[in-house]
């Protein structure tokens, strides 16, 4: 069985791949390479489900981890697990919306959502891996 550090590490793996599929689906949109876009924004949702499957897992196991650090490092981690917490509950929600927008080639609607929801995507991604760094690495 894998350690609850393994298994943070793997939840910061799988949420740097989502963010980079995420950056290969913008630019393959951006060239007007609709079935690549696809294809990278799919793999991008696959890979936040298994960050999420993996989450999930580590919190039941082996529960929270608490934050060492103190004073003005302490309150900069709290804004941004806050942040990424609070973003990462209406994310899960417009990315499945944007996806099937996408999906059922309601392209207008896809656009229209997608313009919020990539952003917010990204950030909690990168705000995951931001969260994992002060946790294990400081």
């Amino acid at each position: 069985m894998l350690s609850g550090y393994a298994l943070a590490t793997l939840n910061a793996l799988w949420n740097s791949v989502a963010f980079i599929l995420m950056l290969f689906g913008y630019r393959a949109i951006r060239r007007k390479q609709r079935e690549t876009h696809r294809r990278f924004m799919l793999a991008a949702f696959g890979a936040s489900c298994l960050f999420l499957a993996s989450y999930l897992t580590r919190i039941v196991l082996y529960g929270d981890t608490v934050f060492g650090g103190q004073g003005a490092i302490r309150v900069v981690y709290l804004v941004i697990l806050a942040s990424h917490i609070l973003l990462a509950m209406a994310v899960a929600p417009l990315v499945i919306t944007t996806l099937t927008f996408g999906l059922r080639e309601r392209i207008e609607s896809h656009r229209k959502v997608a313009r919020f929801t990539l952003p917010a995507w990204a950030y909690v991604s990168v705000t995951g891996v931001v969260v994992y760094l002060m946790l294990y690495q400081m």
